[in-house]
């Protein structure tokens, strides 16, 4: 799974997709790989509050889903809402660039 973590934070960074989705059995595994590129804000979500705020508050561009944690059905209903739900902005923004310039500093 790996190679797929990368091609899909790879497509978000480089702009091809705007967001991206990927699943493994637990999520974990795909929420390491995606967080390690700079840019990537992946979100581990087997719940839609989760998947609401997580868009709202922390702009997630890549979701991320355990197939053996959640249902079929709930993972659908997830996707909904986290592909509908816009970011804020805001108070949230200020969050966003200070994780963005820790990523430039190449500290974390």
């Amino acid at each position: 799974y790996p190679d797929y973590g990368v091609s899909v934070a790879q497509a978000v960074i480089s702009k091809n997709v705007f967001r991206g989705i990927v699943i493994c059995g637990t999520g974990i595994g795909m929420s390491i790989v995606v967080n390690r590129f700079s840019g990537i804000r992946g979100a581990l979500c087997s719940d839609l509050y989760t998947a609401k705020l997580c868009r709202e508050h922390n702009d997630s561009n890549i979701l991320i889903m355990g197939g053996r944690v959640i249902g079929h059905g709930l993972a659908k209903e997830i996707v909904k809402v986290w592909l509908s739900t816009p970011f804020e902005g805001g108070r949230h923004q200020k969050r966003i660039d200070k994780i963005t310039h820790l990523e430039k500093l190449k500290k974390i």
